[in-house]
């Protein structure tokens, strides 16, 4: 599976000689490569300070992959005291014909274009005074507008601009000016600044602000600038017709194998030149390219940055206090960290792409990793982030003259790893265990032997906050196949749609169940024999993880699979059921035919679904929950709290949520972009002090209302000063919070009708009598017994599907 050299082994040369294997052609490298390299393995081997059992596990571990199909092919470049282990393995063709992987083979080098491209071409216009880290990209791009327009170039290197991942590809589009116009009108997903999202966007933009500064296309700033004086031979943008043999193919899309044409359908539509994509490039190049980082900016001689820009875009640049830690363009410390393995230190710098390469500089030891693969080919199913971590991990563990358990200068652990958590809170497990827990100590046996999609976010964690993702990866028997995400996203960080991707930490492919499709597909499904789904939801009908829950339900009984509920419990308890049956049809945040409130746990919704949805070829196994109470409210359960979505970050705001998020429809601020959604409403037509005074007046059991002023930081009234009230749960037993958004609806439509808009409330209310008593202000006890019937039905009905014990369950 891999390529050796004339004597059987891995090549491994000597310094001195790499200057010709950089410039190398097939020829050069039969004739006089061999000598070279065979008296460099004579005279290197016996004092070599690369362990050779170590990079041995590179190769089985690579070739392991390929024989599991992760990938066709692969090059790796380990570099460490004068001493280089450049080899190649598999195939770098199967379609339409089969090709072996050569060592020269030049790879679609994905996002790998941003710190070989957008990053080096900006900072040498940074350094040259042409371009201002901090100043507003307007500046530059006149296009980016409003708070787009206040984005710092700074931000965009450090992903922390606020942008989504990418413009939209359909329907299909062409030109630099398009995709500008494009980002231009886009919404941001977060705050400048506060928020590290990855993003394409981002790159594209520095991409063309070089091209606009430097008066030059990016592809020739970056030839004339950086590859020429490098004699990078091999890099650059649109390959010629002549390299293409030597190009690593990638994906059939439009029923054409992509081969010298860039994978990335952004960079495809820009012309194949883009800031964050559309790069090709070889191992021997890339190694030049570390050469000159490592050696403070300078190669042969020939200078291309000062040794302070170089310290600049290496060193972190994200704000004090981020988790996810990024140089300008360089990932540090981030959940994409994978390159850097688990031995080189936090401190080093490097990225990976999107078509399977990654690259990383360890400056401490003097050592750096190049592996490049096209995993893509040929179906776009291939994963190697793994690989990505063993390769780093079994190179630094090479390293036999440096100590990497002492490194002075190394950077601090800093992660807390939300999104993979890993700390334990104790030694000893909660009184109650969720799903997970149980499975974890049945040793996953209900799912031995089966191919896994597991649907979950980030509250797929044990008690101990280990990552559901971590823990069924890793266990033994199981094969976990791919990830859905659902609102919100696998990682919980986006209140927009969400596109498919790759799991950083695992490469699995992550399917959004938020984004063209809600379910999985047929295609994706028979890759897989069972569903498991472990998300905390809040006990609330409108919060769509229990939507997602039923249309994956529905998916997996037409495809014939087992599906899995690791249950949770409901953080609002089990025992209350309060608010309006669903009476109008169904949607995405009115998926059952149940009140507001309905006092069950994803288990027992999801045994409810199956029968009355007769979905009679689903095999439905629950995992239940151990030591739970249906009156328990979850901070007594001793569980860890995780935030279920971006702004649900509290028990308080998930009590609260039933009946304030009623009114989030309607022309009022419930309090996103504040510190403290689903506690505060207004909006600035509002007079706070009346209006707190006529909720008070009311006097609900368990709830008063303090009149304030707030201004959202964003959404709704963004930067615009709203009267309102602050809600005080005082006996969340006794609070029927339902009722908090009905009186509200009454008070604000009949002062503020045209402002408040209430007939928007129906598309959470779901229920048009409960409606029209609102809009005709009847009397709360007037409405309250309208809807009381349906409740009462609604919850004998649901009680032949309780799983848990039960004191008197509560029906309001």
């Amino acid at each position: 599976m891999c390529d050796q050299n004339m004597f059987g082994r891995a090549e491994v040369l000597l310094r001195p000689n790499i200057r010709a294997a950089q410039q190398h052609r097939p020829t050069l490298k039969k004739i006089a490569l061999a000598c070279l390299f065979r008296l460099a393995l004579v005279s290197s081997l016996a004092s070599s300070p690369l362990d050779q059992t170590k990079l041995a596990e590179i190769d089985a571990s690579i070739n392991k992959a390929i024989d599991d199909h992760k990938l066709p092919g692969a090059v790796v470049w380990v570099e460490h005291g004068g001493e280089i282990y450049w080899k190649a393995y598999g195939k770098r063709s199967l379609v339409p014909t089969v090709e072996d992987m050569k060592r020269d083979t030049i790879f679609d080098a994905a996002s790998l274009t941003k710190v070989l491209a957008g990053t080096p071409a900006i900072m040498l216009l940074v350094e040259r005074g042409q371009v201002d880290l901090d100043a507003p990209v307007s500046k530059y791009i006149p296009e980016y507008t409003g708070q787009m327009g206040k984005i710092t170039v700074r931000q965009l290197m450090t992903h922390t601009s606020g942008m989504g991942p990418d413009v939209s590809t359909k329907p299909k589009w062409e030109g630099r000016e398009t995709a500008i116009q494009k980002a231009a009108a886009m919404k941001l997903d977060s705050t400048p600044g506060t928020k590290f999202l990855y993003s394409d966007i981002n790159f594209f933009t520095v991409g063309e602000i070089v091209a606009r500064v430097s008066g030059m296309p990016l592809e020739k700033f970056c030839a004339q600038e950086i590859y020429g004086p490098l004699k990078m031979v091999d890099t650059g943008f649109l390959p010629p017709p002549s390299e293409i043999p030597r190009i690593a193919p990638t994906e059939m899309t439009d029923g054409v194998m992509l081969r010298g044409t860039v994978h990335d359908p952004t960079a495809r539509f820009m012309g194949g030149v883009a800031g964050h994509a559309g790069l090709f490039t070889t191992a021997p190049d890339m190694a030049r390219f570390a050469h000159m980082m490592l050696n403070t900016g300078e190669l042969d001689g020939t200078r291309i940055f000062k040794p302070e820009t170089v310290k600049l875009m290496t060193s972190v640049q994200t704000p004090p206090g981020m988790e996810d830690r990024r140089g300008l363009g360089w990932d540090i410390d981030s959940v994409f960290s994978s390159p850097r393995g688990n031995r080189f230190p936090i401190g080093g710098y490097g990225h990976s792409g999107f078509t399977g390469t990654c690259f990383w500089i360890d400056p401490f030891s003097q050592t750096f990793v190049i592996f490049l693969s096209n995993r893509v080919h040929p179906d776009g199913k291939g994963s190697v982030v793994p690989l990505y971590r063993s390769t780093s991990t079994f190179a630094a563990e090479a390293v036999t003259d440096f100590n990497f358990d002492s490194v002075p200068g190394a950077l601090a652990a800093l992660r807390t790893k939300k999104d993979r958590p890993v700390i334990k809170t104790s030694n000893s497990q909660p009184a109650v265990l969720e799903g997970i827990d149980v499975l974890v100590k049945e040793n996953f046996a209900p799912l031995k032997g089966l191919r896994i999609g597991l649907i979950t976010n980030p509250t797929g964690q044990d008690s101990q906050r280990r990552s559901t993702i971590d823990l069924l990866t890793n266990a033994p028997g199981v094969e976990l196949k791919m990830l859905f995400g659902p609102e919100h996203g696998l990682y919980g960080n986006f209140d927009s749609p969400v596109r498919d991707g790759v799991d950083a930490h695992t490469g699995l492919p992550v399917i959004s169940l938020y984004g063209t499709n809600r379910a999985p597909t047929p295609e994706q499904l028979k890759q897989l024999d069972a569903l498991v789904f472990d998300i905390q939801d809040v006990g609330c009908r409108f919060y769509t993880f229990t939507t997602t829950l039923g249309m994956c339900m529905e998916a997996a009984n037409e495809a014939g699979l087992k599906f899995f509920v690791l249950d949770r419990v409901n953080p609002i308890n089990g025992v209350m059921v309060d608010g309006p049956v669903r009476s109008g049809p169904a949607s995405f945040v009115a998926y059952y035919p149940e009140p507001v409130r309905y006092g069950m746990t994803e288990g027992e919704l999801a045994t409810m679904c199956k029968a009355e949805r007769h979905l009679d070829k689903l095999d439905l196994t629950v995992i239940k929950l151990q030591g739970w109470e249906r009156r328990e409210w979850f901070d007594q359960t001793g569980l860890p709290w995780i935030n279920p979505s971006p702004n649900m970050r509290s028990l308080t705001e998930a009590e609260l949520y039933p009946g304030v998020g009623l009114l989030e429809s309607c022309h009022i601020s419930v309090g996103r972009g504040t510190g403290t959604p689903f506690e505060v409403i207004g909006a600035p037509y509002i007079d706070d002090v009346q209006f707190a005074t006529t909720m008070n007046a009311e006097n609900l059991p368990g709830v008063r209302f303090v009149p304030v002023r707030f201004t959202p930081s964003d959404y709704i009234f963004k930067g615009e000063v709203c009267g309102g009230v602050n809600i005080i749960l005082t006996d969340r037993e006794h609070c029927q919070v339902v009722d908090i958004g009905v009186l509200a609806a009454k008070i604000l439509n009949r002062w503020y009708p045209e402002q408040f808009q209430v007939r928007k409330m129906e598309t959470l209310l779901v229920d048009e009598p409960t409606l029209q008593a609102i809009v005709d202000d009847k009397p709360l006890s007037e409405i309250r017994a309208q809807w009381a019937a349906k409740t009462e039905e609604f919850a004998l009905r649901r009680a032949k599907y309780l799983l848990y014990p039960s004191a008197q369950d509560s029906k309001r």
